[in-house]
């Protein structure tokens, strides 16, 4: 008898049976990020639908971990079209992705998105460069500093929050101070931190060398980004553009940052990926 297939967790946004829009979410981050899709999927017939990495067994790593996910997207479009949105380092997970459908995916939107650090001399420019580098240079260490923090989500939920806003630029700084974007964030993180290995395998797969899958990636790309990102600095955005093959736009938008970047872009990429239906 073949061992039953392990259920990946998913929450879906948006229309109830639209055309299929699969969102890889940050790292740290949840699917609850994908709620600023919900009215614009709506309108615009699109079920946008996020899996929940950390129900995927920790121990699937590198290629198979991909394909996990890529084989779950597979199933549950039935040959269907699809589409993705990557925000964050979500945009690195929906790139591995896109390789391992071979082809599947129709269009590709990265926003905010996070470049390999093999690429350039990006990470100095990060505003998450210790974590980063810690993650490169001692695994060991970084998995003790993410059950940490997990165990500050639990104590202090609002510490951590604080801990990563510091460093808020642009259009950023007005998000945080909205109570429900600092819930959202806030649950988020502690979704995210309540499985530090699930955490963990997305940064340490990040931090090793990917720029060589990229001229293998073919989906048609459109890049988003915040001309004031300090977590995903521009220059991540306009090597993205040279390096990916179909890479046709990239939109650069004056005075925002990371996530005011993602809430400003929403409604034009559903706008976007609507006339494909």
């Amino acid at each position: 008898m073949r061992p039953l297939k392990q259920v990946v967790e998913y929450h879906q946004f948006g229309a109830a049976d639209g055309h299929p829009v699969i969102y890889f979410h940050g790292t740290p981050g949840s699917a609850e990020e994908c709620q600023v899709f919900d009215h614009y999927g709506k309108a615009n017939n699109l079920s946008i639908i996020c899996y929940d990495r950390s129900t995927i067994d920790p121990n699937l790593e590198g290629v198979a971990y991909y394909q996990r996910i890529a084989d779950e997207i597979t199933d549950r479009v039935a040959g269907k079209p699809v589409d993705f949105v990557g925000f964050s380092m979500g945009a690195f997970i929906a790139l591995q992705v896109c390789q391992a459908m071979n082809g599947k995916v129709r269009s590709l939107h990265l926003v905010s998105a996070a470049a390999p650090l093999d690429a350039d001399n990006f990470i100095d420019l990060m505003a998450g460069k210790a974590v980063f580098r810690l993650a490169q240079n001692n695994p060991s260490a970084f998995l003790l500093l993410a059950r940490l923090q997990g165990f500050l989500t639990r104590i202090f939920p609002g510490l951590l929050f604080r801990m990563l806003f510091s460093s808020a630029a642009g259009e950023d700084k007005i998000l945080v101070t909205d109570k429900a974007f600092r819930a959202m964030i806030s649950r988020g993180l502690k979704t995210c931190f309540s499985h530090p290995q699930a955490y963990a395998r997305d940064i340490k797969a990040y931090v090793q060398p990917w720029q060589e899958s990229l001229p293998d990636i073919t989906a048609s790309t459109t890049i988003w980004h915040g001309a004031e990102d300090n977590w995903s600095p521009v220059s991540m955005a306009v090597y993205l553009k040279s390096a990916l093959p179909n890479c046709s736009k990239m939109e650069l938008l004056d005075g925002l940052s990371h996530y005011s970047c993602l809430y400003r872009v929403s409604q034009s990429i559903c706008l976007t990926i609507k006339p494909l239906n």
